[in-house]
């Protein structure tokens, strides 16, 4: 879903609505444990409280969506597990039907984001998992976005700074297994095509190196020397990445031994119901 949509609602007026069996209480209002199915499709099995769905319970939406989990007077509120139509899930937290606190989002691609949330999105402190690469970001989020002082952590080397809107900026650092680190900054210039000047700029991501120095307290990998050397060098030749446009699926990040790590969240992934990046 977009990041200012409401999560999949269920239905509110749990009263006279579709069928119901179980206990009710002196004003004959479902109260206790009961099964109901509603005019929609949906169904609820679970505690019931003066005609509201409170305590725990599963509720199974027509369109094969599914919540398990505590309700407090009709809304998801507590701990609970939303399964999604395009098979996402999210485990954690949730304020007034909204993902908010702590919680783990699994994505259609098996990428993982364990972490705080607020309104659905991203915010706070979490980690990012690649599934495709084993890949992580470790680091602050606001408003689903990276933002912040934040790692980028990969096989052999991490990246080490701050991000601004998803993307790395001003100064910061990778470290290498090999007991090195080249300190450097990112610059962000944006360039415009004078035959199509109603195309958006081109904003390009230039790492510019300022040294390679030991790494302090960095425990190096077992390496020969030749090996060690030329990871050395590499140390020293880390490229600039370019962001062609802000709104492609994703950013190529060209690192050290031919490796590309997509920096940004595959956002072919929830869909456009419960997407919250």
């Amino acid at each position: 879903m977009a990041d200012d949509e409401e999560e999949v609602g269920e239905e509110e007026n749990t009263n006279n609505l579709g069928s119901y069996e179980g206990d009710r209480n002196e004003k004959n209002e479902r109260h206790g444990f009961g099964k109901a199915t509603l005019p929609n499709g949906d169904t609820y099995e679970g505690q019931y409280q003066n005609g509201k769905r409170h305590g725990t319970g599963t509720y199974r939406f027509s369109n094969t969506a599914r919540y398990i989990g505590d309700y407090v007077k009709n809304k998801r509120h507590g701990k609970g597990i939303f399964y999604y139509p395009d098979g996402s899930k999210y485990d954690g937290d949730w304020n007034e039907n909204v993902r908010e606190g702590y919680g783990t989002y699994t994505y259609p691609n098996n990428d993982t984001y364990e972490g705080e949330w607020k309104n659905h999105q991203r915010h706070g402190k979490g980690t990012y998992t690649y599934a495709a690469t084993k890949a992580q970001y470790i680091g602050t989020w606001i408003n689903g976005k990276r933002q912040g002082p934040g790692e980028l952590q990969f096989n052999r080397y991490r990246y080490v700074g701050k991000f601004r809107e998803n993307y790395p900026k001003g100064k910061g650092k990778f470290v290498f297994k090999n007991g090195y680190q080249q300190n450097g900054e990112y610059h962000i210039t944006s360039t415009t095509t004078e035959d199509d000047s109603e195309a958006p700029p081109e904003v390009q991501y230039k790492w510019i190196a300022h040294d390679v120095v030991p790494t302090e307290q960095e425990q190096p990998y077992d390496l020969d020397d030749e090996q060690a050397e030329t990871d050395r060098t590499q140390a020293a030749c880390v490229s600039a990445f370019i962001v062609e446009r802000f709104d492609k699926p994703g950013v190529k990040f060209p690192l050290p031994n031919n490796d590309v790590m997509l920096l940004v969240p595959n956002t072919n992934g929830p869909n456009k119901e419960i997407q919250s990046l």
